[in-house]
Parts: C-alpha cells; structure tokens; sequence
C-alpha cells in the first residue's frame, strides 16, 4: 500500500473574492476605458492562486461584457465613434493576432524598454495636456481611414507583445492623434476592444487555458460595475481624468518593468 498521499487540488477562489476583483475591474474600465485586466490580472494572480497565463486569459474573457456594457453606456450619452472604432478594430485584430505570432519569434528585451519609455512619455503627455470636452467632426478621407487602421494595429501588435490592455494606448492616441475629446476616447476604446477581446478569449477557450467559473463571476461583477464607472468619467473634469489616466499608464510601466526585470534574471 502506497502511504504517500496524493497532493491536494489547489483551491479554489470563493464567489466573494472573484466578485471583488471583477467589481474593481469593471469600474476600472468604465471609468477609463481600459479593459480593467491591468488591474484584475494581479489580482487574480494574488487572490485566486492563477498563473500569469490563465489569469491573463480568464481577465480577458471576463472583460468582453464589460466592455460591452461600459461601450453602451457611453453611446447612449453620444460618447462613441462608431466610425473610428469600426476602422481601429479592424486593425487591432489583426495586430493582436500577428503580436501572438511575434511574440515565439522575437527577442523582447530591448523592445520591452523601449514600449516602458513610450508608457512613460504618454503619461507625461497627459498630465501636460488636457484634452477638450466636447464633439468633434472627424472628417473621413480614405488616408484618415488608413490611419486609423494602422492605429489599430499598432495597439494590436503592442497588445499581443506585452499584454498590456489596448485601452492604455488607445485613449490618449485617440485624444492625441485624433483630437477626440477624453470621453468619447474612453467610450470609442471600449468599443474597439468588444471585437479584439472576443477574438482573443475564443483563441485562449480553445487552448483550455480560461477558467470558465471565474471568468463568468467575474464577468458579471465586472459589467454591473462598469455602469457607475462610466458615470465617474462623467463626474471627473478632463484635468482630473488626465492626472488619473497618467497615474493608470505609469502603473502599467511599473508592472512591465518588474516584469521585465524578472525574465532578465532567469
């Protein structure tokens, strides 16, 4: 008789913990627009013992009806481009697909800094300039539409490289390059991210690497807090929303350089 026992399943995270970390998430991301998965990804990692790669996945998946709701909210109040969104989408789609692929392929190193730097040198951008509140007609030309898809693959590929939500990067590229306004960036992000993020959590379902119980607790917490979150980014000046939006990209910088730091020492 063998009296070893047999190792424990690990446990798993109570519906209280899950529904905290989405709840924090979905505000995130509504008030913002982000994909929350900045802040839900290290707390599932801490919270709910998942490795980098299935918390990464289950945040994505968790964060597809938030988008959605947080999208909504901000269109029903004239904040979304759909225009700008549709064209955006279209290359972040296939930026994030050809990010996936480059990421077996290259040395990241060096290329991880310098993507720290450009965080850093948006944020600095943010707090020096505060963007207009207000609409402005984009008008549509086919080098405009380009533009706007070579945006999106950008987003895509540094999506794909360094899994750093789109929304870190498109809200201020819309703000800047764009002339948006910061809420229709935030709610014109969040609508990019509904088709990226889709397609990405049907790639990571398929590998078997999200937790489908967790991913719908904290899903559904994450989307009934996108909802006051969005009226947050209503509530903040644009000067406020800056500071903050700066303070959100130099936390991304930080986890990445620690990161970073850590593959260095492998």
């Amino acid at each position: 008789m063998n009296s070893a026992a047999a190792p424990a399943p690990p446990a798993r995270a109570s519906w209280l913990r899950l529904a905290l970390i989405g709840a924090a998430g979905g505000l995130l991301s509504g008030a913002f627009g982000v994909g929350g998965g900045l802040l839900m990804v290290p707390l599932l990692i801490a919270f709910a013992g998942m490795d980098q790669r299935r918390a990464s996945a289950t945040s994505l998946a968790a964060i597809v009806p938030a988008a959605i709701a947080g999208s909504f909210t901000y269109f029903v109040n004239g904040e979304v481009d759909l225009v700008v969104a549709l064209f955006v989408a279209v290359g972040g789609v296939v930026g994030s697909w050809l990010g996936a692929l480059l990421l077996r392929r290259l040395s990241l190193g060096w290329l991880r800094w310098m993507f720290i730097a450009l965080l850093l040198g948006v944020a600095l951008r943010m707090l020096l300039i505060v963007p207009e509140r207000g609409e402005r007609q984009l008008d549509l030309e086919f080098g405009t539409a380009i533009a706007m898809i070579a945006l999106g693959l950008v987003i895509g590929v540094a999506a794909g490289l360094f899994g750093v939500g789109g929304g870190v990067i498109m809200v201020p590229a819309f703000i800047a390059l764009l002339g948006m306004g910061d809420l229709a960036a935030k709610g014109t992000s969040l609508a990019v991210m509904i088709p990226t993020a889709t397609s990405g959590t049907i790639t990571s379902a398929r590998g078997g690497v999200v937790d489908v119980r967790a991913g719908l607790v904290v899903g559904i917490a994450a989307t009934l807090a996108s909802i006051p979150g969005v009226a947050v980014a209503f509530l903040l000046s644009p000067e406020w929303s800056s500071w903050l939006f700066a303070a959100l990209v130099v936390v991304a910088a930080i986890q990445l350089s620690v990161r970073a730091i850590r593959l260095q020492r492998k």
